[in-house]
């Protein structure tokens, strides 16, 4: 059953509907690990995803421009590094075995440097990319990740369990690269933060409101589907560490946007109490939400939730919306376009323009120049 397990994992197949983050694609398959199959048969892949400053450095109070000083040149984007000498393969495979950028074209497209299926392993150290395959684990969970917790020490790496490939409606269960700008903005402006209460809608693998934790109070988390939150709290669980220096404190619920009312229903996992409500209610000043605009009716979902929890607030809330602009060739209109996206602004401009004498909403976009704190690729189009 292993070896028959481990063939399929090395030729995988993807289906039509099959939606892949291209989060991972540039990280070395040793991050990739394989350690469970999720409720519905999915597997969950455990990935260390690197942070450019530690948990001392949050608690001493420095400025985290000056956390960052030295360090930048790991968060260059990846346009600078297209630049480069591309002749050197090698040292460039250094780079990227690190996890610190993936090579871009012209065009801003991920250049894959594929594997030669005639080369020998020998040779396929020394190109650029080498296939990313998971691996499936024959031992225990802790003992399999005993060289891996050897290279990452627990004040500068999230932990975070995640799958890599699913279908549309299972998306959240992956990491996209608006949760990574919309953490590098908290990080960036955590005097802001710190000791807020805040809601995230559309958490998916909770990496946003992990680092969110790290400086607010109190965070929920939320999202639908009991495994993805089941994940979700893993991921809390996997990365409490971060919340201890400040005290901060993540709570995961279930809120869909389909619905009117918070679940209240005991039985039910993940649901709210009347007192997390009141206290949500009565002290949420911040609300968030990354990449979660690929579906125009989840779109109007969301606002509609957006205003129905806005109205009911007790103090002034401000939304930070992260999102990457996907751009797709349709045969409608025969162009490159960004339909999602185009529906995304529209619907924000409607609640930005809406005059109902309850509430009044002002838009503000934040130019993403701001200090990269994770490792990970910042493209042109977040």
């Amino acid at each position: 059953m292993a070896d028959l397990a481990e063939k399929e994992m090395d030729n995988p197949t993807f289906r039509s509907d099959t939606v892949l983050s291209d989060v991972h694609l540039h990280c070395p398959s040793k991050r990739h690990l394989m350690v469970r199959l999720n409720a519905v048969g999915q597997p969950v892949f455990l990935s260390y995803f690197k942070l450019l400053w530690s948990t001392e450095d949050l608690a001493s109070g420095k400025h985290m421009r000056e956390i960052t000083t030295g360090r930048e040149q790991q968060s260059r984007s990846g346009d600078e590094l297209c630049d480069k000498d591309r002749s050197n393969v090698k040292e460039e495979g250094e780079l990227n075995s690190e996890g610190v950028e993936a090579l871009l074209d012209d065009d801003g497209d991920l250049e894959v440097v594929r594997r030669p299926q005639s080369a020998s392993d020998l040779q396929a150290e020394d190109l650029l990319r080498d296939i990313v395959c998971p691996v499936i684990l024959m031992k225990g969970k802790e003992d399999a990740f005993e060289d891996e917790e050897q290279e990452c020490t627990c004040s500068d790496v999230v932990k975070i369990e995640h799958t890599m490939a699913t279908p549309l409606e299972d998306v959240g269960k992956q990491v996209w690269r608006a949760a990574f700008l919309l953490a590098d903005y908290i990080l960036f402006q955590r005097d802001t933060f710190r000791g807020c209460s805040v809601l995230e809608l559309g958490g998916g693998t909770g990496i946003t409101s992990i680092i969110m934790g790290a400086v607010a109070k109190r965070v929920y988390c939320t999202d639908v589907g009991e495994d993805l939150l089941a994940m979700c709290e893993q991921n809390v669980t996997l990365n409490k560490h971060l919340m201890e220096a400040g005290g901060g404190e993540i709570k995961v619920k279930e809120l869909d946007w389909l619905k009117d009312e918070f679940c209240t229903d005991p039985e039910a996992p993940y649901s709210w109490s009347e007192e997390e409500i009141a206290d949500l209610l009565d002290h949420c000043s911040v609300i968030m939400a990354a990449d979660v605009f690929y579906d125009d009716d989840l779109t109007d979902a969301l606002f509609r939730t957006l205003y129905r929890i806005t109205h009911n607030l007790r103090n002034s809330c401000t939304v930070y919306l992260a999102l990457e602009k996907r751009l797709n060739f349709t045969l409608r209109h025969m162009d490159i376009t960004c339909e999602a996206y185009s529906h995304f602004r529209n619907t924000l401009n409607d609640l930005e323009n809406l005059q109902d004498g309850k509430m009044k909403y002002t838009v503000e976009h934040i130019k993403p120049d701001f200090c990269q704190f994770l490792v990970y690729e910042r493209i042109e189009q977040l």
